[in-house]
């Protein structure tokens, strides 16, 4: 199983121990935590862990989610705010069978974790192909961190275990761009874009956005991305050798 769970941000050390329990008793040997502010040699991160010791312990630390999620073909992100924008929520019996059927590919895989305190940016989700929203009521609708994991995952394992064909996708032809990659691609394009007076600057972060969702949805195959980023170099040079 190719599977990451990546937490940006923790805060807690008791959350942070459960989550590795939790890693541990769903088979993910792979926590990567982004910029976390606690550590995972805390003696309550230790004592929630239980037997889940060793997960805390080889858990990989990034300083960035673009970073973290360097080597993953399919992101899916979990988003309880209620202000996420124009971002399309979807339900985990919606999203787990797309996340499966990567794992039986060989895809590498994260899942994303918001802080404690106010969950994932806009920016944030915007580096995932799908975002998650849990089950619960509209009127308190955030999870706590350990919890919203414990979730996810059962709700993956759940789908592991039907049988062949219950949860079938459409097979997708190849993976998708690293989100790294794609971020580089578009923030060639905005650069042009600027430069053709297509975007201003002040609304030029808001509509690059729909970009990004819309590319992140369609799952842009790496040799599409270098496609688009050799059309936008390329306009990019004809812009300035026939400017006056």
């Amino acid at each position: 199983m190719s599977l990451a769970v990546v937490l940006v941000e923790p805060a807690g050390p008791l959350n942070l121990g459960s989550v590795a329990r939790l890693c541990a008793n769903f088979g993910v040997d792979d926590l990567r935590l982004v910029a976390p502010r606690c550590d995972p040699g805390d003696p309550d991160a230790q004592r929630m862990a239980v037997h889940a010791g060793e997960v805390l312990r080889s858990a990989r630390r990034f300083p960035s989610l673009l970073e973290a999620l360097a080597d993953c073909q399919r992101v899916v992100a979990s988003c309880g705010r209620i202000d996420h924008g124009e971002i399309p929520l979807q339900a985990p019996e919606q999203v787990m069978p797309w996340v499966q059927q990567g794992l039986e590919s060989s895809a590498q895989v994260a899942l994303v974790f918001g802080r404690e305190d106010r969950g994932l940016s806009n920016e944030e989700l915007l580096l995932s192909q799908r975002v998650v929203r849990l089950h619960s009521t509209e009127a308190y609708p955030s999870l706590n961190l350990s919890h919203a994991v414990a979730v996810v995952l059962h709700e993956l394992e759940r789908v592991r275990r039907q049988p062949t064909g219950l949860t079938k996708q459409p097979v997708q032809a190849a993976e998708a761009a690293a989100p790294s990659a794609l971020m580089a691609c578009l923030d060639d394009a905005e650069d042009l874009l600027l430069e053709a007076g297509f975007l201003l600057k002040h609304t030029a972060r808001a509509r690059m956005a729909k970009v990004k969702a819309l590319l992140q949805r369609s799952l842009v195959r790496p040799e599409e991305l270098a496609l688009l980023r050799g059309m936008v170099r390329q306009l990019r040079w004809a812009i300035r050798c026939h400017r006056p």
